[in-house]
């Protein structure tokens, strides 16, 4: 970058005489035409940018297999739109239905039961009266009673277990939504936690975007505002919405040094799952700035004040009686108007703040600005 900077600190002629081919008027005049300068400055450091992101559906699920089995249909493909208890996929419930038969056999057995020992303690009670049984017979009796109660209770819950696992056979929708991704086809072996499909609720969205953990402390005041996809709009242009809240998650991504950040977004706006977007910060802080020094970022520039024509990006810098054309290294437009200036220029030179102007025969830097 020092290189670059002396290179191009004065213009050679062969830049000026690029100029004149590209119609460029040098900035000797006949009449002068003052034009307003403005100072080359560094911006603070965290005021601002812009972050890739992601679409992300606030509710999604994966839909997964609670038992185990061969996926004998899916019912449902990727773009489908499902309610809630819908069936997604059925598998196979031979096992289940066998185990649903096995505790049935058994509800039925301690009904059998209890009822034989209900009598049994009945009689008891009788000949108790009568003084043919002693007391500790009587309370065998309605001891054994109590026992097959339980055991009955027992089988009618191992009846409402086994049930349920046969119901864990057909997959349903846990929400209305649609679908985005299968996983799994029919005939394919599903296990107890082995995602089936994955299931999101359209219209309430939100954008993720991963954020440098140096950078996280200063968004917190920051206000962002989300770049949608031009569809549904005129023309298919863009669209920047404000988030109805954000969220900075806790932890900070081990490998990646960054935190992520999820902006919920306005219902029924466009776009889908995974779809990129942009992400703009303005007003943030650096939280590690000191009192007397606030930190420097890149030196910046109107955007106006940059000249382009074609492969040429320049700048013309104030001189004594004119400006001089130079060729500058720049990023992008930033959210408040300004152009970082990565090689071409220092700070403390002043540049012409409309570069169409400064371009015209006899342009002179204005006087007091």
């Amino acid at each position: 970058m020092p290189a670059m900077a002396h290179v191009t600190r004065f213009l050679p002629h062969a830049l000026a005489a690029a100029a004149m081919s590209l119609g460029l008027p040098s900035f000797a005049a006949t009449s002068a035409v003052p034009v307003p300068t403005v100072a080359v400055t560094p911006a603070q450091a965290g005021t601002g940018g812009e972050t890739d992101g992601t679409l992300q559906a606030i509710r999604q699920a994966t839909v997964a297999a609670q038992v185990g089995g061969n996926v004998l249909a899916l019912l449902v493909k990727a773009g489908d739109t499902v309610r809630a208890g819908q069936p997604l996929a059925r598998l196979d419930d031979r096992d289940a239905a066998a185990a649903l038969a096995r505790a049935q056999a058994a509800v039925a057995q301690a009904q059998a039961e209890r009822r034989n020992a209900t009598l049994a303690a009945e009689r008891a009670r009788e000949l108790r009266r009568q003084g043919f049984i002693s007391q500790a017979g009587l309370d065998t009796a309605e001891t054994q009673a109590q026992a097959t109660d339980a055991a009955l209770r027992q089988a009618e819950g191992g009846q409402r277990q086994a049930a349920v696992q046969q119901g864990f056979t057909t997959v349903t929708a846990p929400f209305d939504g649609v679908v985005l991704q299968t996983h799994l086809e029919a005939g394919d072996l599903a296990t107890p936690g082995r995602p089936i499909l994955t299931l999101y609720a359209p219209g309430a969205m939100r954008a993720v975007v991963q954020v440098p953990a140096s950078r996280a402390g200063g968004l917190a005041q920051a206000t962002p505002q989300v770049e949608l996809p031009g569809e549904g709009t005129a023309a298919g242009t863009p669209r920047w919405v404000t988030p109805l809240r954000s969220t900075a998650l806790p932890g900070t991504d081990p490998v990646s040094q960054t935190v992520e950040w999820r902006l919920d977004l306005p219902a029924g706006l466009p776009g889908r799952p995974g779809q990129h977007v942009r992400v703009r910060w303005s007003g943030a802080t650096s939280p590690a700035a000191a009192p007397s020094a606030a930190p420097r970022g890149p030196l910046t520039v109107p955007a106006e004040a940059v000249l382009r024509r074609g492969e040429l990006t320049a700048v013309y810098v104030a001189r004594e009686g004119g400006f001089a054309l130079r060729a500058v290294h720049v990023g992008t437009v930033g959210t408040d108007g300004r152009v970082p200036v990565l090689a071409g220029l220092q700070a403390g030179e002043r540049v012409a703040a409309q570069a169409e102007r400064a371009g015209l025969a006899g342009a002179v830097p204005a006087t007091g600005r």
